[in-house]
């Protein structure tokens, strides 16, 4: 099936509003466990796409991937996102520098993708691009699980005393 020209890059266009909306929307409700741990696991989801042969790619370039996702690509948004408690809840504290932070890993995601889709298949790339995704969220959520569980805890302990 082929698809009209341009067609590609609207859909990434349409998906990165859409995830700039939720990101925004997000900041301004309180952090809890499943609101941490859910996302990667929905988008753990993902890697079922690889029963079908058409995006299967070699393991090395898969591990490669999800290395530059989850040390690279992961760092700005490490540096660029906090928790922080509010009285009893716990909120996700973000720089100015989040939102473009977002838009600057979109950009280099897109160049890339139009260098990868020079000798790779559609199928392909999306797979290399999801693992990369992958790495890179499941890396900062990790950290917001491990800073939540941090602030849940000391604060269990002193409301306790």
């Amino acid at each position: 099936m082929q698809l009209p020209p341009g067609t590609s890059i609207f859909v990434s266009l349409a998906g990165l509003a859409g995830v700039t909306m939720w990101r925004l929307r997000e900041i301004r409700s309180a952090v809890s466990l499943k609101k941490i741990v859910i996302p990667p696991l929905g988008m753990a989801t993902g890697f079922c796409m690889f029963f079908v042969a058409a995006f299967r790619i070699p393991w090395t370039w898969a591990a490669l991937a999800f290395l530059i996702g989850a040390v690279a690509l992961a760092y700005p948004l490490l540096l660029t996102t906090r928790l922080v408690r509010q009285g009893e809840t716990v909120m996700m504290q973000r720089s100015s520098a989040f939102l473009a932070v977002l838009f600057i890993l979109a950009a280099v995601r897109f160049l890339a993708r139009g260098y990868f889709d020079t000798f790779l298949t559609v199928q392909q790339t999306a797979a290399l691009f999801f693992i990369l995704a992958f790495g890179m969220i499941l890396r900062w959520r990790t950290k917001l699980l491990i800073d939540y569980r941090k602030l849940t805890a000391g604060y269990t302990a002193s409301a306790t005393e």
